[in-house]
């Protein structure tokens, strides 16, 4: 099933057009003729199955036939991981997690942070790849970037666990995390979370973790992170 994506849809209309870009994509790549079935998704939970009424390479319009919605899962999924040094790193992590299922992210600015400026644009785009990829029906919440101590100041939820390197005590996060449970899980950059952030976190009532015995890249910490949680609470 090939799976397209536009957030104006709602369940209560009859007919969509899509833009220029995509008609030629319908026309040009997926070859999709007058009666073919397209599906779509408005990325909040929505299927769309609809009929090809116009094939243009500048227009194409369909008349959508069913819609179904999707119920999410029972727990959400937050990860605020530090922007990796170089951006193909960063984007590789936003993919595979969408692809795993994640519903939040939030980019975090550290004390140890290389890079300090982020392309949202660009994450939002591979973001919605992924999860049209993938065949998903909500599309991840991209945050703006805070800095570490706006960030956990402002975002708190039952589960909350840092993840770091520290030679301190430290308990599994695979035998940590509650199912069914929301969960927000910090993920630092390549330099690690600096002491005064540790700090910061506990004081915070984070739950420092760590997720296995060796020593992890940052968007290799912020996936096994993430499979972690889904793992855990597979099958609910």
């Amino acid at each position: 099933m090939q799976l397209f994506f536009n957030p104006n849809i709602s369940d209560s209309d009859t007919s969509f057009s899509f833009d220029k870009d995509e008609s030629r994509h319908i026309v040009k790549v997926l070859r999709k003729k007058v009666g073919d079935t397209l599906y779509i998704t408005n990325g909040k939970g929505y299927l769309f199955e609809a009929e090809l009424t116009l094939s243009d390479l500048k227009h194409c319009s369909v008349t959508i036939t069913s819609a179904s919605f999707h119920n999410k899962r029972p727990f959400k999924l937050h990860l605020a991981v530090a922007p990796t040094k170089m951006n193909d790193r960063y984007e590789w992590f936003l993919e595979k997690a969408t692809e795993i299922g994640i519903d939040e992210i939030t980019p975090i600015i550290c004390d140890n942070s290389e890079r300090k400026v982020v392309k949202l644009e660009r994450f939002e785009k591979i973001l919605q790849s992924a999860m049209k990829q993938s065949l998903q029906y909500y599309l991840p919440k991209l945050n703006e970037p805070l800095s570490f101590k706006a960030f956990i100041e402002t975002y708190n939820t039952s589960q909350k666990f840092i993840a770091h390197c520290e030679e301190t005590d430290k308990k599994s996060l695979k035998t940590e995390i509650k199912t069914k449970e929301d969960c927000l899980i910090l993920i630092g950059p390549e330099g690690d979370f600096s002491v005064k952030e540790i700090t910061m976190a506990l004081q915070h009532n984070f739950i420092p973790v760590t997720l296995g015995n060796t020593r992890l890249r940052t968007e290799t910490a912020a996936i096994v992170a993430c499979h972690s949680v889904q793992f855990i609470n597979e099958g609910l």
